[in-house]
């Protein structure tokens, strides 16, 4: 390495050779660095030959980098060596009440909606968080968390669960205790945070550098502790992870304008109007082509922080002790403040928000290739055991959709939909751009024999139903020869005492519903 009073570098890193790689005869070092860049600073490469005795090597096998730096460069920074997970911790957010994405939060928690046919949305931070080596994790829940919490009992803390080693996942419910500060339920994402702050002076916590916080309504695959190494590198107080996104969906977003070293310098949560104008940037300083760019002028929060342990404690404890929502205040207040940063995330990646959302991500599975995929051996998504039999299809016509585990189609058409866990479908059902979550139990022939001989309707779909653009909750009972198919196009309706709810034109069937033989919707 070379280090010129101007503060310009230059150092030569080994190419990845088989075998021993040496520079001039001595051993050399493979430095990795990330996105081109180094320090925030773009790199310059020019190839090197290898000199072996009296002749050159033609093949290169050395990249000289060159850069120029600030007088105060930390060359201790230039070290690229992956650090210990045992030192974050990650924090899942439970969500709110969970109001867009109602009916299927009437009696469960965001995170603990299903998805994919045999997962729930918990189940991908909490799978990023183990295939990231982070085995330190709390969930922080209030709102309908029964069901939440026996699957993360189920999946993560049994002895036939995902493994965490010497770590642990511990859920910590919204309590209410005598004191000022537990006068309150969560009233925020930070407030939720802010009533457990006493967990980061348990002797648990004492190696503790960094805090994840994460969502448990996203789906996305990241390997966490890449976007906590950038962080670290980088000596931002607070980084955020972020993706650039079109004027369409902008308006749903924090947003934020960066500087060409990534630092954030303006913060705007879902801003609308001119405000949404006054936040169009240069998408290309992430990296992104000119055309590319034009698409996307928006850079949009992800919802998923790292902060340093000490610098998350003072705002929420001291600088901002009223604040509560990381995205609408302490985020933008903190970017003024404190480094903040941004690391690019140009990957899939979706919020589970809404009941379109939820409808459109679900079917978005079924593509070719989807966008989204569970089918990854290296970095696969964990879920609870059930010891379900494989599917049983008679007779029946399954086109680019996903059929879970233990379900029964017979003489049936499935199209663009996804199956969920023992699903029963009846001959002559068709079912089309439809997501059905399946069941929580069987029922026996004999039940289901007895159940048609008294006029009822036996879990599943019945014979000769027709259904389309549609969620059919867990535990249905769709009858026979119903058509369930929105003609008319109605966008919104409350029909609770018929068993069904229509948002953003999806049809959803409430769980448990009974929808009698012959119904059209």
């Amino acid at each position: 390495m070379a280090v010129t009073a101007n503060g310009r570098i230059t150092l030569s890193a080994t190419a990845q050779l088989d075998g021993a790689t040496r520079l001039y005869g001595r051993k050399g070092r493979l430095v990795k660095f990330c996105n081109g860049e180094l320090m925030g600073e773009k790199l310059n490469f020019a190839p090197l030959h290898l000199r072996n005795k009296n002749n050159y090597i033609k093949t290169p096998v050395c990249m000289s980098l060159t850069a120029d730096f600030a007088g105060e460069t930390k060359l201790r920074d230039l070290e690229m060596e992956r650090r210990d997970p045992r030192t974050v911790v990650a924090i899942i957010l439970g969500g709110g009440a969970g109001t867009r994405l109602f009916p299927l939060t009437k009696r469960r928690a965001k995170p603990a909606v299903p998805i994919g046919g045999a997962y729930r949305l918990i189940d991908v931070p909490m799978s990023n968080c183990i295939n990231s080596g982070i085995n330190k994790v709390y969930i922080l829940t209030q709102f309908n968390s029964a069901s939440l919490n026996r699957h993360l009992q189920r999946a993560y803390n049994s002895g036939g669960g995902a493994t965490f080693g010497d770590g642990y996942v511990e859920v910590l419910a919204a309590t209410q205790t005598p004191g000022e500060a537990g006068k309150n339920w969560f009233q925020g994402t930070a407030d939720a945070v802010r009533q457990f702050h006493w967990l980061f002076e348990d002797p648990r916590s004492k190696d503790i550098e960094d805090v994840l916080i994460l969502s448990g309504d996203h789906l996305y695959r990241m390997d966490y502790m890449d976007f906590v190494q950038n962080h670290r590198h980088s000596g931002a107080d607070i980084t955020i992870s972020c993706l650039p996104i079109d004027d369409s969906r902008a308006s749903d977003f924090g947003l934020m304008k960066i500087d060409n070293k990534g630092r954030v310098i303006a913060f705007s949560e879902k801003p609308k109007g001119n405000d949404l104008k006054a936040m169009a940037v240069d998408t290309t300083v992430l990296g992104l082509s000119r055309d590319e760019a034009e698409k996307k002028p928006y850079i949009a929060s992800m919802g998923v922080y790292v902060f340093k342990k000490e610098i998350l404690l003072n705002l929420l404890r001291w600088r901002f002790p009223t604040a509560n929502d990381f995205g609408s205040e302490i985020i933008p207040a903190s970017a003024r403040e404190f480094y903040t940063k941004a690391y690019l995330f140009n990957d899939y990646w979706e919020d589970i928000g809404t009941i379109r959302s939820f409808f459109e991500a679900n079917l978005a599975l079924t593509e070719h290739p989807p966008r989204f995929s569970f089918y990854d051996a290296a970095k696969p998504i964990y879920t609870s055991r059930r010891n379900l039999p494989p599917s049983k299809i008679d007779n029946s016509k399954i086109v680019d959709s996903i059929v879970s585990h233990g379900s029964f189609l017979t003489n049936c058409f499935v199209e663009h939909s996804v199956v969920g866990i023992r699903s029963r479908i009846n001959s002559n059902a068709h079912l089309k751009d439809t997501v059905m979550l399946g069941a929580d139990y069987y029922e026996t022939d004999s039940e289901i024999a007895l159940a048609l001989s008294k006029g009822k309707v036996p879990l599943g779909i019945g014979e000769n139903t027709r259904i389309r653009e549609c969620i059919i909750d867990k535990n249905a009972r769709i009858g026979k020869n119903v058509v369930i198919e929105n003609s008319e196009g109605v966008q919104e309706a409350d029909r609770t005492s018929e068993g069904y709810y229509i948002r953003s034109g999806v049809t959803v069937i409430l769980k448990n519903s009974i929808i009698k033989d012959g119904t059209v919707i």
